[in-house]
């Protein structure tokens, strides 16, 4: 897919036919921007691809766009999602996937996030960038194409609004690792019901369905390090009560079980210390 849809460990980008290239943002955007990963892919005729729940938003800045099916735009901004979403898409493609953490899509696009959950709009809806798309187009290489971005993000993201401290803390703990939402309320000093409210407003999901994504996530970062590692025991180190359990959650959230198709499918970028 044109950079968005299937992007898994590094050594299947590697092999992929076009070009692909991941970098990870400059560190003073970390906080914000998860990464970039920029392609060049040639015509391979009709795919469908499949768009497994991340913890990610995800902004695709098309220089050279496929024909996608109806209702996924040309540039598309993709919320956070709690389901999987399959796309139709054609023809060759050239661009760049930015991944937004909700701190940065926040205070990029200034609106709250669950105004894009489970949805996929145009870019210009949400953000004037037509000006940065040419000089994204007109640049000589992807070097200068990911200093660009660098310079542009940081300056919206540092006057854009921020996340309610409470929620912002909410996110960084789920993201950590397995917690519970009344323990969590309960550090922050709102009732459990403030907080599912207050989180859905600006994240876009309710903590409790967050926290099963980010565990997915974890997962797959796990199975991309150590492929060979027996069910069980990846249960056990995500944090699933059981195998059966693992293998319920990784359907319901990405419509196939962990070994069909032989990788988890969805836009999957390796972590940064390249574990």
């Amino acid at each position: 897919m044109g950079g968005w849809g299937l992007v898994v460990p590094r050594r299947d980008i590697a092999r992929a036919p076009g070009e692909r290239i991941l970098r990870w943002p400059h560190p003073a955007l970390a906080a914000h921007v998860a990464s970039y990963v920029a392609h060049d892919l040639p015509d391979a005729g009709a795919n469908s691809w499949q768009i497994t729940p991340l913890s990610v938003l995800t902004w695709v800045i098309d220089l050279d766009a496929p024909a996608r099916d109806a209702g996924v735009p040309s540039s598309p901004v993709l919320g956070l999602r709690d389901r999987p979403l399959r796309v139709e898409q054609s023809g060759a493609s050239r661009g760049i996937v930015v991944t937004l953490t909700p701190l940065g899509a926040y205070a990029l696009f200034g609106i709250p996030l669950r105004e894009l959950t489970n949805s996929v709009v145009a870019a210009s809806e949400t953000l004037p960038a037509g000006s940065l798309t040419e000089r994204l187009a007109e640049a000589t290489d992807w070097a200068e194409r990911f200093r660009l971005l660098d310079e542009y993000l940081a300056a919206k993201v540092t006057r854009g609004p921020a996340l309610a401290a409470p929620v912002r803390y909410a996110w960084d703990r789920l993201s950590a690792g397995p917690v519970r939402v009344d323990a969590l309320a309960d550090e922050i000093g709102w009732s459990r019901q403030h907080l599912n409210a207050r989180f859905r407003e600006q994240i876009g999901l309710n903590p409790r369905t967050a926290g099963r994504i980010a565990r997915l996530n974890r997962v797959l970062a796990l199975m991309s390090r150590v492929s060979s590692l027996p069910w069980a025991e990846v249960a056990h180190l995500g944090g699933y009560s059981d195998q059966a359990h693992l293998v319920r959650e990784f359907r319901a959230l990405t419509g196939c079980s962990p070994t069909e198709a032989g990788k988890p499918a969805g836009l999957f970028v390796p972590p940064r210390d390249g574990a």
